[in-house]
């Protein structure tokens, strides 16, 4: 396993590093430093370890609403064929129709990033 030096927050790590993650790992270190040093500039918290803790759960909170948009976005629609609900009184043949359909799936999917429209 390779060893890496990195600066995170103006102090250096030495990481262990499989053959071939270099790159992978850099850009893990930027994302890490990038969300800790914005939390420091903030001047609210002054620690290191809080710090680390607040960056890492911000990081894990991006991942996770990215997950759940992508999943979102991936999930299997109903079926074209499938038989179409009565009509409401009141309402139009276009309000489950396919139009109805995609929008719905678009409003799902949107819903997913934390974004209103």
């Amino acid at each position: 396993m390779k060893q890496v030096e990195v600066q995170i927050m103006g102090q250096s790590y030495l990481l262990g590093c499989p053959e071939g993650g270099e790159q992978q790992l850099r850009e893990a270190v930027e994302r890490v430093d990038a969300a800790m040093c914005k939390i420091r500039d903030a001047g609210k918290v002054k620690a290191r370890d809080r710090i680390a803790v607040l960056a890492s759960l911000n990081l894990a909170f991006d991942l996770a609403q990215r997950e759940a948009s992508l999943a979102a976005a991936t999930a299997p629609s109903p079926p074209v064929s499938a038989p179409a609900p009565a009509v409401a009184p009141g309402t139009s043949e276009l309000d489950d129709g396919p139009a109805a359909q995609l929008i719905q799936r678009l409003d799902q999917a949107l819903a997913g990033d934390g974004h209103l429209l």
